[in-house]
């Protein structure tokens, strides 16, 4: 996942909103969105080669999402990260204490966005103490939060924007979308190649072999409906499937 647009009790009858995009290589097996099998309270899509999610919702009101923290030449850590937000999405207790519990030397560099139905918490191995997030919106790509890269800057504009007009969802789904390469004088600088600094600065990335193989929408209502809409992409962002589950809050469960 590559990028995160996430709204924390932004807008009066929806107290999560969440856009996002997952880059991955085209090559790594993906299962999409769908209920899962071991417990079909879950919602999300399936890493088939590590067994994790980059995001997921669930009928007890949970919420995961993680992203990597780019910084190549490092060493790889020896647990998927996918496994942060697989494991809080079967599991029951609060986000504060499930990130407490996290041991972070086993992974590489992530960022955790965790929500239990009542707080939503952001966790990174990369930047110190997890903390609960106060209302507003946010962005994740692969630095910290709320880094000013310019493609982050831009998708949390519109999305505080679009957001206003739901339940429509096309100015989200437009966001997402955007194709646009930042100049390179405003790109940031993470250790890639420049023609890699260049591809990956667009919101929504395409290549043939590397590119956003999901864009997905992510909402709960105040009467507790949950909505999970995602568009899947193919090499250079063919259109491959959409596909639409909702449900709602299964409260005492």
């Amino acid at each position: 996942m590559c990028l995160i647009v996430v709204g924390w009790r932004a807008h009066p009858d929806y107290p999560l909103v969440v856009a996002a995009n997952r880059d991955e290589f085209y090559a790594r097996p993906t299962a999409d969105a769908t209920r899962w099998a071991d417990d079909p309270q879950v919602i999300g899509g399936i890493d088939l080669e590590a067994g994790g999610t980059w995001l997921g919702v669930s009928e007890t009101g949970r919420f995961a999402a993680v992203t990597n923290v780019r910084e190549p030449g490092m060493v790889p850590g020896v647990r998927s990260r996918g496994a942060l937000t697989r494991d809080f999405l079967l599991s029951s207790g609060s986000a504060g204490d499930y990130v407490k519990r996290i041991d972070g030397g086993q992974f590489s560099g992530f960022n955790l966005l965790l929500c239990d139905g009542l707080s939503l918490f952001y966790c990174s191995n990369r930047d110190g103490e997890p903390r609960a997030l106060a209302p507003g919106i946010y962005g994740l790509s692969n630095h910290l939060l709320d880094s000013p890269w310019p493609k982050l800057l831009q998708a949390r504009q519109s999305f505080g924007k679009a957001i206003q007009h739901l339940p429509a969802e096309q100015a989200i789904f437009d966001l997402l979308a955007d194709q646009a390469i930042v100049a390179d004088e405003n790109l940031p600088k993470t250790g890639v190649p420049i023609e890699w600094e260049r591809l990956l600065s667009a919101v929504f990335v395409k290549s043939e072999s590397y590119g956003t193989r999901a864009s997905t929408l992510v909402w709960q209502r105040s009467d507790g409906m949950v909505k999970l809409h995602e568009q899947t992409f193919g090499a250079n962002g063919q259109p491959l499937q959409s596909s639409v589950i909702s449900t709602s809050v299964k409260h005492g469960t």
